[in-house]
């Protein structure tokens, strides 16, 4: 969950000569200020969703200044907002994650880069590529080669950044064509300082508006323009990138006297290789090595002149190059071979093919390195054995790691998806096995145990769209599941519209939780407020209806029993067509930070406070464990039988449990067991509560109950009030 920047903020209005101090994404926002930016949108995603996040907590201030901030509905419209560099001398820039976000934004930024751009015009994607990575493992290299978009790629260090932010912007105007900032994860939230600016009013913006821009043709990405565009390109946009990267030195080298070896890396990951190298003794924290090293702030284009200069003395260069294919290796080898240069490269025959680059592979690949080229001056077999002492307790941490119990991701404590799968699964054990088509979101945890539930995932909002051939070619009905963060990015369009048009046949699921949550819980059309604090801009339930969807249920989702029944009513009907089940129901973290806020006010003013928590009776409960397969609630586990006759544990509901009701709501609709039992903790209680509570505890005795202090049996509660309390 993303966290508030309220505080932070105030650090954008820092100017010259004043020290800023905070995280690297906070500081793109403040280089984009210190550009005289007018716009700037993007589609919330990690690792740059801070970004965004800045931005709308900065929105009072960015208004001062007259920049324009639009939270998109997803990564094509942010691209699109692109076009208003094309015609005009404005500096804009977009935010999204990549690649999957790139691969949504593609068409228009093939259309932004084909005609250029008048004014600076820049993408910051999270390069969410690795071992941390949430995404398909692909580079956003290949859209950079593809559509002539320069890549930026500055070193994790905050002044790099800030200055790469600055120049991006110049180079952008310099060659008429957009840049692409990638960040990876360390270097959005790697803290450090640099030396502010004062932020810079942009010259055309919400307060300064220009007139129209005249028609031009050339400014199209229309045939036949389109084929003047290409040469364009090549012709004059690529020298003058490369003239402007080579004057402002935009790459950096780092000298060294071991100077018949270099290494060429990525400026994203220099940090890792100075410390690779720093531990075999070639290298310090602050940046003086022995290696040669050119560090590529710029990754695309490549600038010829400055890779044969940099090679030219050296027996063997080593590339750093994270992912697959090696771009940049061959680039600088077919760079190095038409400069007659006849220097020997590495890189991934020492380095694997693919993969993040963490300290082990890097030191590893280095070692690799410098044994197999030999320089002057480095006993190699000093290398070989440091290797071996850096990497002698590995083995035994592998063997610790394969020795832990796996844990699979899975939902929050209380999150409303968590029961819909619980009645999925429920109502498969009935009606048998059925195709799922997942989709991108909080949902995505249904695909781990103990739902293992999910055919094929292909994009954001593609769930109903990737079973529209599933349908036709199987025997029983589909079942697509999305989000209503995932409704809103594609889902309607490429899943709801397409299946209307079609008269497909199927059911979807959306969970309507409130938020973009998986993303940090950010606002969307239909949450009930806006981030402007105003009111609800759409609602799922209209549009879907006004779409023509006529099989329409709307269940909220801890009524399990509810959902089952109504999963099984749509999978059995004889109508033909679209049904969709709004599962409703608030995302419980953003429930819980909003109760806990409203609880405390209420304790401070002496008011009643009442909080809900579920137990497992230990008398009762067999062991089974059912419970916990239908449920998967982090809150519910096991621990010993306190009965010395049992050695099967029993199940417990430890103290994070947020009183949402699901493991009462499962044990019920699957008829498992009656061992659990609601609490009501009452604060600031009245009369009436501790009269009431005095009768239910004799009750309870008349029974032959076992008296808890607050605590009712789960079966002497009605369904209708577990609801209510649960609510």
């Amino acid at each position: 969950m993303e966290r508030s920047f309220k505080k932070e903020v105030q650090s954008l209005r820092l100017g010259d000569g004043e020290t800023f101090h905070g995280e690297g994404i906070l500081a793109v926002t403040k280089a984009l200020l210190q550009s005289g930016v007018s716009y700037v949108g993007g589609y919330q995603g990690a690792p740059v969703s801070h970004l965004l996040d800045v931005m709308v907590d900065a929105e009072d201030y960015l208004k001062e200044l007259g920049v324009h901030v639009e939270a998109c509905t997803n990564e094509a419209s942010a691209a699109a907002m692109l076009g208003a560099s094309i015609n005009y001398p404005i500096r804009g820039a977009v935010t999204w994650k990549a690649i999957v976000g790139t691969n949504v934004a593609s068409d228009a930024l093939s259309n932004l880069a084909s005609p250029g751009v008048m004014g600076g015009a820049m993408i910051i994607v999270g390069e969410d590529y690795g071992e941390g990575g949430a995404v398909i493992q692909e580079r956003s290299h290949a859209y950079a080669l593809k559509s002539s978009i320069w890549l930026l790629d500055p070193r994790p260090n905050l002044p790099s950044i800030v200055r790469t932010v600055e120049k991006g912007f110049e180079l952008s105007e310099a060659s008429q064509a957009p840049v692409m900032l990638e960040l990876r994860i360390r270097a959005c939230h790697v803290t450090g300082s640099f030396e502010a600016k004062n932020n810079i009013k942009p010259a055309i913006s919400e307060l300064s508006r220009t007139s129209p821009a005249p028609h031009n043709f050339a400014r199209l990405s229309h045939p036949p323009v389109t084929f003047v565009h290409e040469k364009l390109k090549i012709d004059q946009r690529m020298p003058a990138a490369r003239d402007f990267i080579l004057r402002e030195k935009l790459n950096e080298i780092f000298g060294g006297d071991l100077n018949d070896i270099g290494i060429i890396v990525q400026g994203g990951l220099f940090n890792g290789t100075l410390r690779a190298l720093e531990r075999f003794g070639l290298a310090d924290t602050f940046g003086e090595t022995r290696v040669p090293i050119l560090c590529l702030n710029v990754t695309y284009p490549l600038v010829p002149e400055e890779i044969r200069s940099f090679c030219a003395d050296k027996k063997a260069v080593l590339i750093v190059e994270e992912g697959f294919p090696e771009y940049i290796e061959q680039m600088v080898a077919t760079d190095l071979r038409r400069g007659d240069i006849q220097t020997r490269l590495y890189g991934k025959d020492v380095l694997p093919p693919a993969g993040e680059y963490t300290q082990e592979v890097l030191m590893r690949g280095i070692a690799q390195f410098l044994i197999e080229a030999k320089p002057a001056s480095i006993d190699t077999a000093a290398i070989s054995d440091r290797l071996n002492k850096l990497t002698a307790h590995l083995p035994a941490v592998q063997q610790s790691l394969r020795d832990l119990p796996p844990r699979p991701p899975t939902f929050c404590t209380g999150c409303p998806e968590r029961p819909v799968f619980s009645a999925l699964k429920l109502t498969q054990a009935d009606t048998g096995n059925r195709h799922i088509s997942a989709d991108i979101g909080c949902h995505c945890f249904g695909l781990f145990a103990p739902f293992s539930m999910g055919n094929s995932v292909l994009g954001y909002g593609m769930s109903l769209a990737s079973a529209a051939a599933v349908g036709p070619n199987i025997e029983k009905r589909p079942i697509a599941v999305m989000g209503d963060g995932g409704f809103w990015h594609n889902g309607l369009i490429t899943g709801v519209t397409s299946n209307l048009f079609n008269k497909g046949d199927g059911l979807l699921i959306v969970f309507q939780n409130g938020y973009t949550s998986a993303t940090g819980l950010q606002y969307m059309p239909s949450s009930k407020a806006s981030r402007a604090g105003e009111g609800q801009t759409a609602d799922i339930e209209q549009t879907l209806k006004t779409m023509g969807v006529k099989w329409l249920r709307k269940v909220r989702t801890y009524s399990v029993g509810k959902m089952m029944a109504t999963v099984k009513e749509a999978l059995a009907s004889a109508e033909h067509g679209l049904k969709v089940i709004i599962a409703d129901g608030e995302c419980q973290l953003a429930r819980q930070r909003r109760v806990r806020a409203e609880d405390a006010g209420k304790l401070a003013r002496g008011e009643r406070v009442v909080r809900t928590k579920f137990g497992v009776d230990d008398e009762i409960c067999t062991g089974d464990h059912s419970c916990i397969r239908l449920s998967g609630c982090p809150s519910l586990s096991v621990k010993p039988s306190p009965d010395p006759l049992r050695t099967d544990p029993v199940a417990t509901v430890i103290e994070s449990c947020v009183g949402c009701g699901l493991c009462g709501e499962v044990a019920h609709a699957a008829v498992l067991c009656p061992s659990f039992y609601k609490a009501e903790i009452v604060r600031n209680a009245t009369w009436w509560d501790r009269t009431l509570f005095r009768i239910r505890k004799t009750v309870i005795g008349w029974f032959g109950g076992r008296a808890r202090d607050s605590a009712i049996p789960a079966g002497a509660v009605p369904a209708a009030a577990r609801e209510q309390v649960t609510a």
